[in-house]
């Protein structure tokens, strides 16, 4: 007779309790509320008071946890910490059973729920829901579960529907948004409007100013890192993407554009960039503005000046703000821009600058090669020329400044906003009736476009009449200039052009000036 070995079973994780065996089992309880209200704070806390009676007072059972999560959406258990964890118990055998409310609580993504569901059973892990009376180790349970758990996922798209809605309702209102704790600049008072925080305001103030006088978004992020300026999240570390936002943020002019992005997936709450997907809503002089409407409109004009080249080219990720020169320097030969470079001479290094085109291919342009200090020298000239001469310049100044006075836009904007009113009436009704308003939609974009044009034409002509005024001040309070200040290059100078034998430099304010070499 042959001889036989007995090979015992290996211990099983999760629930390995027979029926035979008088080991209490060790019960887990999951609570969740998908809200921060004070509401469904007492929720939270009643449910949890409810399990952990609920499970000491069955003789048979040992609690092993209650695990809730507070404030967490259902429809993904990517974030639900708690969820984890307790899952996380079930693989260690530390749980044989869990309880939980309704499968609307364990899960609204269907996907998840049978997946979690599946993967407990494997471990001989049973899952009760106390509503809907399901114990997923019964024959029925998973039949019943699909259905239950598809009906909840129906139930949270609803929602979700329902709260996209609501939220159009507001938008169409004109109700602005804003969560303070992330935006720099302002509070919330009382009544959840925006009201300026003065310090806040004042680091809103210092970005736009040293952005207009030529900084980069690197170097202000630097200077407000030196200074010890934290930013709106308390972070003391700024990034260039953060203060590129703030520039291009319309609410730091009193205004708000509504619905920027929207849900794509209400399963996944992944947001994206509305780009006319979904209808936009803009609200004009909603509260107090930091920044006025003129310097935020010249600073949108200088960030597109920054980021293409005269060919229409993408060029943001080059541009450098490190040379007060840099963006304002032209070939006088082949029209070309002029870039800083450095050159080992006698075994030093130095600045220069160089025609792009000639640096590409020397036989398209012949143009000279200029020392970044015989540039800074030419324009320490220059001022100093305008000095000498300053009854001269003054007089120039005085007619640019009489021929830039006009008539006011304000009219103008006045016929448009009252033609923008009349079409978005038409819009809603058209919305209401579902018929097409592809044709007024395309109008009112037209229309804006022609407005923000005739805005921006005039805050051109304030900033011009505005430089040509601080220049007289600075004709009239100063006598000579000995030393190169990059400051004075930033506020005053429109475009240096290199020629052959002279060195060209515009002012902002209309004069020119020709520095002889």
């Amino acid at each position: 007779m042959p001889n036989v070995i007995k090979i015992p079973k290996k211990p099983k994780k999760g629930n390995s309790i027979t029926k035979t065996e008088v080991q209490k089992l060790r019960v887990a309880a999951y609570c969740r509320v998908s809200t921060d209200t004070d509401e469904q704070a007492t929720s939270y806390e009643t449910q949890i008071s409810h399990y952990t009676e609920y499970i000491c007072s069955n003789p048979e059972w040992e609690l092993a946890g209650v695990f809730a999560d507070d404030g967490i959406s259902a429809t993904s258990t990517a974030r639900r910490e708690e969820f984890n964890h307790m899952i996380d118990a079930c693989r260690n055998g530390k749980i044989d059973m869990i309880i939980t409310k309704s499968i609307s609580r364990f899960a609204r993504n269907t996907v998840d729920c049978l997946n979690y569901i599946r993967d407990l059973k494997q471990m001989n892990i049973p899952v009760f829901f106390e509503k809907e009376s399901i114990n997923t180790m019964d024959a029925k349970g998973e039949v019943l579960l699909t259905i239950m758990a598809s009906l909840a996922q129906q139930e949270s798209e609803s929602l979700s529907q329902n709260v996209k809605l609501g939220m159009q309702y507001r938008f169409q209102r004109g109700k602005v948004m804003v969560n303070t704790k992330c935006f720099l600049g302002y509070d919330k008072d009382e009544d959840g409007n925006l009201v300026i925080n003065p310090e806040e305001a004042e680091i809103v103030k210092r970005i736009f100013r040293e952005y207009l006088e030529g900084s980069g978004c690197g170097k202000i992020c630097r200077g407000l890192e030196r200074d010890g300026i934290k930013s709106a999240r308390g972070n003391i570390k700024w990034h260039d993407s953060t203060v590129r936002k703030m520039l291009e943020n319309e609410k730091y002019m009193g205004d708000a554009l509504l619905q920027k992005t929207y849900t794509l997936d209400f399963l996944t709450k992944r947001r994206i960039k509305n780009t006319g997907e979904m209808p936009q809503y803009y609200v004009e002089d909603n509260h107090e503005p930091i920044i006025s409407r003129e310097t935020f409109m010249l600073v949108q004009e200088e960030i597109a000046r920054r980021g293409y080249n005269k060919d229409g080219k993408d060029i943001r990720k080059r541009h450098s703000s490190k040379y007060c020169f840099t963006g304002l320097t032209y070939c006088g030969e082949c029209c070309g821009s002029y870039q800083i470079t450095r050159w080992n001479v006698h075994g030093k290094k130095k600045d220069v600058w160089r025609c792009k085109t000639r640096k590409n291919n020397f036989r398209d342009c012949s143009s000279r090669t200029v020392y970044n200090s015989k540039l800074q020298d030419a324009f320490v000239t220059a001022l100093n020329i305008m000095l000498g001469d300053s009854s001269e310049y003054v007089e120039i100044l005085t007619a640019n400044l009489e021929q830039a006075i006009s008539d006011s836009e304000t009219d103008v904007v006045q016929q448009i906003d009252s033609k923008l009113d009349e079409l978005q009436s038409e819009l809603t009704e058209r919305m209401e009736r579902r018929e097409n308003y592809d044709e007024i939609s395309e109008e009112i974009f037209r229309l804006r476009d022609q407005r923000e044009k005739v805005i921006m034409d005039s805050c051109n002509r304030e900033d011009y009449k505005r430089r040509i005024t601080e220049l007289k001040q600075f004709i009239a309070s100063t006598s000579e200039i000995t030393e190169f200040d990059e400051n004075l290059v930033r506020q005053m100078v429109e475009k240096v052009t290199i020629f052959h034998d002279r060195i060209l430099f515009e002012f902002r304010s209309g004069v020119e000036i020709n520095v002889e070499e």
